[in-house]
């Protein structure tokens, strides 16, 4: 491997509440230090302006293109990213000549891997101009050239985060509850798999904003005091996607609240609360995978009613926070894009076929600015 490195990953996810920036030191392989994160949020007449864009990207045909109000919005994503690793330097007293490398995620808008094509939102080469920062972005375009998914990216982190825990003798299943949730499932001696397994937040955050006009439902307290309506899982359930097997990936718009037609503000939260954990432990057998243990991160985690129904139907198989694995399960996927940087610096993979579906192992990302040696 290389000499370790020091990187800063930047995450605004598909629940677009903000940027995440983590600090992550690593020569390529292993997590060599994992450093502090910092949550920026976003506010929201912003986040109104990013679900605009969602609606703006729909037209796009060229991962280039920009219509509606979507160059605006870039720019100024841009301008908050930058202010992002800032105020993450100022906070913990680092400069920027400490920082190797960032890996830039951007916002994603658009995601159609059946047509190649992934729209992530944000300006890596003037970051690096204005940061003064080794950047590299745009990480799935060349999974996606090789015949990939683009997604999900963050399983090769999860496989050395496993060795960070010394997991090496039973397999561990790393879930990111986001907007969507997706899987990743690491086993002694051979490469992760991982997909995209369903819903995560975001039906749920759509719900709870649609009928109660709340912007979340924290901690799961609505979901908790509601009833699951079994027949809406099924009908959600009967989707062929919870039936392919293999690498597959979502788009957060690919589920809608259609289902969910006259159900009650709680029975609808514990139901699409109970659809989110259903699909994650399907994913295993799908996988054809028993995991010793699951360690949930994003935001889903801090959803009692979805732990709830994790452990409910887990069997003898562990559910716990990142949190109470000594991680962090908000920071899970900014720390990733820290650690891929230093990966794609290396020239080593950061997808396999069974985490893509790409046909080889592939690097990837952008450069932009001076490569530090």
């Amino acid at each position: 491997m290389g000499s370790p490195r020091t990187a800063i990953g930047l995450m605004s996810g598909t629940s677009m509440d903000g940027i995440d920036v983590a600090l992550v030191r690593s020569d390529g392989d292993q997590i060599i230090e994992r450093g502090p994160g910092l949550f920026l949020p976003y506010e929201a007449p912003f986040r109104k302006m990013l679900l605009q864009g969602l609606e703006d990207a729909r037209l796009i045909e060229d991962r280039r293109e920009r219509p509606g109000g979507l160059a605006a919005i870039e720019n100024e994503i841009t301008t908050r990213h930058i202010l992002a690793v800032d105020s993450f330097c100022q906070r913990f007293s680092l400069r920027h000549e400490d920082i190797d490398l960032i890996g830039f995620h951007g916002q994603t808008v658009l995601h159609r891997p059946k047509q190649a094509l992934t729209v992530q939102l944000g300006d890596g080469a003037r970051l690096a101009k204005e940061t003064g920062i080794t950047t590299i972005a745009d990480m799935r375009v060349n999974d996606m050239a090789h015949g990939g998914q683009g997604a999900p990216l963050v399983p090769t982190y999860h496989a050395a985060l496993a060795a960070f825990l010394g997991e090496n003798d039973h397999a561990v299943a790393f879930v990111n509850i986001g907007g969507i949730a997706n899987v990743t499932f690491v086993q002694p001696g051979d490469e992760p798999v991982a997909f995209d397994c369903g819903p995560g937040n975001a039906l749920i955050d759509q719900w709870v904003q649609d009928q109660a006009g709340i912007d979340f439902d924290q901690n799961g307290t609505i979901a908790s005091e509601g009833r699951v309506v079994e027949g809406v899982i099924d009908a959600y359930l009967s989707n062929p996607f919870f039936a392919e097997k293999g690498a597959k990936s979502l788009d957060r718009n690919d589920f809608t609240l259609e289902p969910m037609a006259g159900l009650e503000l709680h029975d609808g939260a514990a139901t699409l609360a109970k659809l989110t954990a259903t699909a994650i432990l399907k994913a295993a057998d799908l996988a054809e995978v028993r995991p010793a243990r699951w360690i949930i991160a994003g935001g889903g985690a801090r959803n009692a009613a979805i732990l709830h129904y994790l452990r409910q139907s887990a069997g003898k198989a562990r559910v716990e926070s990142a949190e109470q694995c000594g991680l962090s399960g908000d920071m899970m996927e900014a720390e990733a894009w820290a650690y891929l940087a230093t990966r794609s610096f290396e020239g080593l993979p950061l997808t396999w076929p069974k985490t893509t579906g790409v046909s080889k192992p592939v690097s990837g990302g952008v450069f932009y600015g001076a490569q530090k040696a």
